[in-house]
C-alpha cells in the first residue's frame, strides 16, 4: 500500500507540474496575443490620425504628374485607357457585362475618402451602366464622412455605399461582380485572409482590379536599388535633399521603413506572391523603382515640372529604371493589374510578367 501511495503522490505531483507548465505557457501565449493586439491598435490609431487631417490624401508633387503623363500614360494607353480612374472603370464595367447581372454590386477595399470610387462611378454611368452600387470599405470614419459629402456633391450618392470596417478581417457577405483595390493593399497586414475573402466573394466571371505599390516592405529600397538611389542622389542640389514629410535634411538618402509606426507598406513585397497563389493575372503593368524617391511626397516637391534640369534628371532616372527592369537588375515597385479566379490569357506591358516582378527577399 505504501508503494502504491508513493506512486500516487508522484503522479499527482507530475500532473500538478504539467498543469502549472501548461498554464504558464497559456498565459505567456495570451500575453503575446494581448501585446500583438495592443501593437495593432496603436498602429491603427496612428494610421487613422495620419489621414484625419489630410484634405487630399492623394495629392502628389507636380513632378510626379510630369513623369506619369510622359511615361505611365503610354503604358496605360496600350490597354485603351489614359489614367487609373479609366482603368478601374473599364475593367469593372467589363466585369459587370461578363457577369450579366442587371444591377451589379462592386466593392472597393480600403476606399479612403472614396474620391476614386466617385469618379469611377461617374465614368461607368457615362459608359451606359445605370443600375449599380460601389461599396466603399474603409476603417477610417473621418475619410468615409468626406466620401459621403463628396458623393452627394458629385451626384452619385445613389451609386455609393459606405461601409466602416477593417479589411484585415473582412468577410464578404454577398457575391460581387467586381472588386477593386486602389493603393490600399500595401496597408494590409493580413493579406492571406483578405485575398481568400476576395476570392470567395468574387463572381466566377468577375475581375479583381488593382493599383498598388509592390516594392520592399515599408517602401524601403532593396540593396541593389538603394545603391542606384545613392548614385543619383549625389547629383541633387543641397536644397533638394530635405525630406518634406519627415522634416529633416538627408545628406545621403536614408532607407527609412515607413511601416514602423503605421501600416504604410507593411507587407508590400508579399502582395504579388500571395496573389499568384490564389488568382490568375489577366492584365499586368509593372513599373518604376528608383524614380519613386525623386517624384514622391518626401522629396518630389522640390522638383520644378517646367525646369530643364529637373525634367532631364527625371528622364534619366526613368530611363535607368526601364533598362534595369527589362534586364532583371531591378523589380518594379508599382503595378496595375486585373485578376480572375479562372485561367485566362495574360496581357502584360514591356515584357514584365507578375512572376518576374517578384524579388526574392533572401
Amino acid at each position: 500500500m505504501n508503494y502504491l501511495g508513493g506512486i500516487s503522490r508522484k503522479l499527482k505531483s507530475a500532473i500538478e507540474e504539467m498543469t502549472t507548465a501548461f498554464e504558464r505557457s497559456l498565459n505567456a501565449a495570451r500575453s503575446r496575443e494581448r501585446m500583438k493586439g495592443e501593437a495593432y491598435a496603436a498602429k491603427l490609431a496612428t494610421e487613422t490620425e495620419i489621414f484625419k487631417g489630410q484634405e487630399d490624401i492623394n495629392a502628389l508633387p507636380e513632378i510626379f504628374h510630369y513623369w506619369s503623363n510622359k511615361y505611365l500614360r503610354p503604358m496605360l494607353e496600350e490597354f485603351g485607357v489614359s489614367n487609373p480612374d479609366q482603368f478601374f472603370a473599364k475593367y469593372l464595367h467589363e466585369s459587370a457585362l461578363s457577369c450579366a447581372i442587371a444591377d451589379p454590386a462592386f466593392i472597393s477595399i480600403g476606399a479612403g475618402n472614396c474620391d476614386t470610387e466617385i469618379r469611377v462611378a461617374q465614368l461607368m454611368k457615362r459608359a451606359g451602366l445605370t443600375r449599380f452600387v460601389i461599396e466603399c470599405l474603409e476603417m477610417n470614419p473621418h475619410l468615409l464622412l468626406r466620401g459621403r459629402q463628396m458623393a452627394a456633391q458629385e451626384g452619385v450618392a445613389e451609386h455609393i455605399d459606405f461601409v466602416e470596417g477593417d479589411f484585415n478581417d473582412w468577410k464578404g457577405k454577398r457575391r460581387y461582380a467586381g472588386i477593386m483595390a486602389n493603393q490600399s493593399l500595401h496597408h494590409v497586414l493580413n493579406l492571406e485572409s483578405l485575398f481568400d475573402a476576395v476570392k470567395r466573394s468574387l463572381h466566377p466571371k468577375g475581375y479583381f482590379v488593382i493599383s498598388d505599390m509592390i516594392g520592399r516592405n515599408g517602401h524601403q529600397r532593396w540593396p541593389e536599388a538603394l545603391a542606384e538611389v545613392h548614385r543619383f542622389w549625389r547629383e541633387l542640389p543641397a536644397g533638394y535633399r530635405y525630406n518634406v514629410q519627415l522634416k529633416r535634411h538627408e545628406e545621403l538618402y536614408e532607407n527609412w521603413d515607413c511601416s514602423a509606426e503605421g501600416f504604410e507598406g507593411v507587407r508590400a513585397q508579399d502582395i504579388v506572391p500571395q496573389l499568384l497563389k490564389r488568382f490568375h493575372f489577366h492584365v499586368y503593368i509593372g513599373f518604376a523603382n528608383v524614380i519613386d524617391v525623386f517624384i514622391d511626397r518626401a522629396f518630389g516637391h522640390h522638383f520644378k515640372a517646367d525646369g530643364e534640369w529637373d525634367r532631364d534628371f527625371v528622364d534619366r532616372v526613368h530611363a535607368f529604371d526601364e533598362e534595369a527592369l527589362r534586364n532583371g537588375k531591378l523589380t518594379p515597385t508599382h503595378m496595375m493589374a486585373v485578376l480572375t479566379t479562372r485561367p485566362c490569357a495574360l496581357l502584360y506591358s514591356r515584357g514584365l510578367t507578375p512572376e518576374n516582378s517578384v524579388r526574392d527577399p533572401s
